[in-house]
């Protein structure tokens, strides 16, 4: 199969997906006048749920110096007297990465930048090209623009960035992730024509993205050995084998996408998510259960916030070092569709048989819920197993709950579980995304 075969008809954009490097460590490094490569610093979080404190970010440096990596306890860390520990302050990074977008507004549109991450943009430069010639010369290109982005953002904020460009949003990402971040320019630059030198020889195919273990075992059964073995593979055969994600797959081997950005950008409630590490290793079902459905619960509770319905509800389960090491996977993810809803009850049933058709009694260590297919909030359909008036109860007694909590805080009422059994609600209240918030002035 030509290259040209599947990607002639594709149209081309001009993408970049940028990533602030080391973006915790950074931000904390400019603070203390230091440059984010040279220093030797990582966030630590001194939350009791990480056992005396777990490395949220390592500077570029303390990662290859002193081999430290994210995630790393505070008891693991080398001894040199050199090392700078900070507590997160997550308010001011959130703060600081409103700093690093307002500077890529003034080189696309509003609708044309979408906020990938806290660290992660995504601009579509293809509207406002001509007028970027007109301002920066006819003999612009993406790389020389990349790089005018990446001193505009140094200059101003002291921040180093990492640009992965694209004919696509997911060949862009690709080239961020494979490409740019080792090289000593940190931009990377992928085409249609260019994809198959740069992609194909890839074989730890679990490391391109959307790609996990569990999916990179399965394409390995199917004689998938490189990103090439799987380009060159019938997409109905993998259609039929894998279903609709088999197409997803074959379309990510040549680089094809035909999302846009501003219609992307517009569905701005595109998920809901929460996550947290636990407080300990877990290793009981029921315990674990507890934690997910305080999780779900707080989810249900922010769609109803936003007056919102989730279709699809994912779980991500992360397993301790040990269980990594032992059972060679570090957790699994799953997703169920369900009935368009905001209550709780069913949005955790279905959380719970994820967790039970994949959960092995492993050690869990990581929790995540996301609630997707977003809706806005209205006829709801009624459970076939629950009696109308029941499921009506349920609605109103937790929209009650809400304004109770909204009013005098989340722990004025909690479920006598989530005091025992493993129930972490209690003392995470009051954290900015599981972390110490800090203030926004640095």
């Amino acid at each position: 199969m030509q290259n040209s075969d599947v990607t002639e008809r594709e149209s081309r954009k001009k993408i970049m997906l940028i990533d602030s490097k080391s973006f915790y460590a950074s931000v904390e490094s400019v603070s203390l006048g230091l440059n984010p490569l040279q220093s030797l610093l990582v966030v630590m979080s001194q939350q009791a749920n990480t056992n005396g404190g777990l490395v949220l970010a390592a500077s570029p440096r303390a990662k290859s110096e002193l081999g430290i990596k994210n995630v790393m306890r505070q008891r693991d860390l080398p001894k040199d007297p050199r090392l700078v520990i900070v507590n997160p302050r997550m308010n001011f990074y959130i703060a600081m990465n409103k700093k690093v977008n307002d500077i890529f507004r003034q080189y696309v549109a509003e609708e044309d930048l979408q906020l990938y991450s806290i660290d992660e943009s995504i601009l579509d430069l293809t509207p406002s090209w001509d007028y970027l010639k007109v301002k920066f010369g006819q003999d612009l290109t993406m790389p020389k623009l990349a790089r005018i982005i990446q001193v505009h953002v140094k200059r101003e904020l002291g921040l180093y960035l990492t640009v992965g460009i694209g004919d696509t949003p997911v060949m862009a990402k690709m080239a961020l992730d494979l490409e740019a971040k080792h090289n000593h320019s940190l931009i990377g630059e992928w085409t249609f024509e260019n994809l198959p030198s740069k992609l194909w020889p890839v074989s730890e195919i679990d490391e391109v993205w959307s790609i996990g273990h569990r999916t990179a075992k399965t394409l390995k059964r199917l004689g998938v050995m490189t990103m090439g073995d799987l380009a060159k593979m019938d997409p109905y055969y993998l259609k039929k084998k894998l279903g609709v994600r088999g197409e997803e797959l074959f379309a990510l081997a040549w680089g094809v996408d035909r999302s846009t950005i501003s219609k992307r950008y517009k569905v701005k409630d595109g998920n809901i998510s929460n996550s947290q590490v636990l407080p300990r290793d877990y290793l009981k079902a029921d315990e674990i259960k507890n934690v997910i459905r305080e999780i779900g619960e707080q989810v249900a509770s922010r769609l109803r916030a936003k007056n919102k319905n989730t279709g699809v509800v994912s779980l991500y389960v992360g397993f301790s070092y040990a269980s990594s090491v032992n059972e060679k996977r570090s957790g699994f993810s799953a997703q169920v569709s369900i009935d368009s809803t905001n209550r709780s009850q069913p949005i955790v049933q279905a959380l719970w048989q994820i967790f039970e058709s994949n959960y092995d009694n492993e050690v869990v260590r990581n929790l995540g819920v996301s609630a997707g297919k977003l809706t806005v909030a209205g006829h709801e359909q009624m459970d076939l197993f629950i009696q109308p008036k029941k499921q009506v109860e349920q609605s109103v007694l937790e929209k009650t709950i809400d304004q109770i909590r909204n009013k005098y805080g989340v722990t004025s009422i909690v479920k006598l579980s989530s005091i025992g059994q493993g129930g972490t609600m209690i003392q995470r209240a009051g954290l900015v995304g599981g972390h110490n918030g800090g203030n926004a002035f640095g």
